[in-house]
């Protein structure tokens, strides 16, 4: 972030958005760095990691821009509050997720302890097969997320970092790259949850 970088009002900024091309990307990025100290607000003030902290924000920042290109956003109040109670409002969605999952990390069953009464030799064939429909299950809702996140969960799975998939997907940083990733990865779970 340069030192003297001129201060954008909120119209020059709105307007820098829904202008696009290469020019839309600096005022995302502009706009990105704006409030990068909302990382640090929320590990004080919410008590959580780094990283999610840096995925809440990226969040923010890619639900903001969405909504101002959407025309969602309506000027009621300034961008830096808008931006501030969205980041608010998704780190209490964290710490609801967080202390939701401590809660049934206790209930939980393993496959194995259900398998435990039958024989060994059954028990593996019922162990491929479970292994099967996954994998099957699996692919359909892949196919059901759009192509982007195919792609993105496709390069993830062979190992790609955050920061490769940034560049080739010309993202801002890799804390884009990773929100997007995990919001295809939360798609996939709402198919889980629904089936």
């Amino acid at each position: 972030m340069p030192f003297f970088r001129k201060t954008l009002t909120d119209s020059e900024l709105i307007d820098g958005i829904l202008t696009g091309g290469q020019q839309q990307r600096y005022y995302e990025n502009y706009l990105y760095d704006q409030y990068l100290y909302l990382i640090r607000d929320a590990v004080r003030k919410h008590q959580l990691d780094d990283e999610d902290a840096s995925i809440v924000y990226s969040d923010t920042i890619l639900t903001s821009i969405e909504n101002i290109q959407r025309g969602r956003f309506e000027g009621r109040s300034t961008i830096k509050t808008y931006i501030h109670q969205i980041f608010s409002n998704k780190c209490v969605d964290v710490i609801r997720k967080k202390t939701t999952k401590h809660s049934l990390d206790y209930q939980r069953v393993s496959l194995q302890d259900l398998l435990m009464p039958i024989p060994d030799n059954k028990r593996s064939i019922l162990v491929d097969i479970i292994k099967q429909q996954d994998y099957s299950q699996l692919n359909n809702f892949i196919k059901r997320l759009g192509e982007r996140c195919q792609e993105i969960l496709k390069q993830w799975s062979e190992g790609f970092t955050d920061e490769e998939i940034a560049k080739e997907y010309q993202y801002t940083s890799a804390g884009v790259a990773q929100t997007t990733r995990l919001r295809c990865l939360e798609k996939l779970r709402e198919f889980y949850k629904a089936k």
